[in-house]
């Protein structure tokens, strides 16, 4: 669950179910993936289960339930639309020019017709998303995954995605930082932080998952076994075969 990523296709949650009726799964999917430090990650696990039962949650449903739908997607509309910039980026590092051409287009027509991004004419007009992150990069240009890893919050993920995480954290935060456009309201911070919140409130919102749902006792390594092919095959690498 990370705040602008994840949201290609099925769910996570989705495709567990789908494997919940075959009893074999658990021993197919406990050897798929490195998993060195397994205790750690099992607690972790347990973290973002606490706390998006006791806090995350609560505070989506506390905005899901004063903020009308119309409304709601428009903030998830705005909030994807500034998330092709991390596409945008991300085509370009990886020498896509079609898919950097488009992307550049969704970016300009939703921002100009749509309004600000609170609309998505582009997906009208035939200009399809194409989700990019730094992660997909590096593993487009041969990075291996590396050991898997369950970050706090932002939940499933590797040490390879981590990495490429805070780089797209780094050129986001740049960018905003050097339009700054706040920063002459004299409120700035109190601002940048309400929309870094909504920001989070909204990605969560828009992802299904929900830990511990499917009562299948093996959720842990069905999970990461999804999470792992589920990243491998949108950077171009199909698992290797049994």
């Amino acid at each position: 669950m990370t705040v602008t990523r994840c949201r290609t296709g099925l769910t996570i949650f989705a495709m567990m179910l789908s494997l919940s009726i075959a009893g074999c799964a658990a021993t197919m999917v406990d050897t798929q993936v490195s998993d060195p430090w397994e205790g750690f990650n099992r607690s972790m696990y347990r973290f973002n289960f606490y706390f998006d039962k006791y806090l995350f949650l609560p505070v989506v449903s506390g905005y899901e339930f004063i903020t009308p739908t119309f409304f709601q997607e428009r903030i998830s509309s705005f909030y994807n639309n500034l998330g092709e910039v991390r596409n945008l980026t991300n085509s370009l590092f990886q020498l896509k020019g079609k898919e950097f051409v488009a992307t550049l287009g969704r970016f300009v027509t939703n921002s100009t017709l749509g309004l600000g991004g609170l609309f998505d004419p582009a997906s009208r007009f035939g200009l399809e998303r194409h989700d990019e992150d730094f992660g997909k990069t590096l593993g487009y240009w041969g990075a291996g995954s590396g050991p898997y890893l369950v970050l706090p919050i932002f939940g499933p993920s590797s040490l390879r995605d981590a990495g490429g995480l805070a780089v797209d954290t780094g050129i986001s935060y740049g960018i905003y930082t050097a339009i700054d456009p706040f920063g002459n309201t004299g409120d700035g911070f109190a601002i940048d932080a309400g929309v870094v919140t909504l920001e989070a409130i909204d990605a969560r919102h828009q992802q299904s998952f929900r830990y511990y749902e499917s009562g299948y006792p093996f959720e842990y390594y069905i999970v990461r076994f999804f999470y792992h092919n589920k990243r491998e095959l949108e950077s171009g690498k199909p698992p290797p075969a049994e």
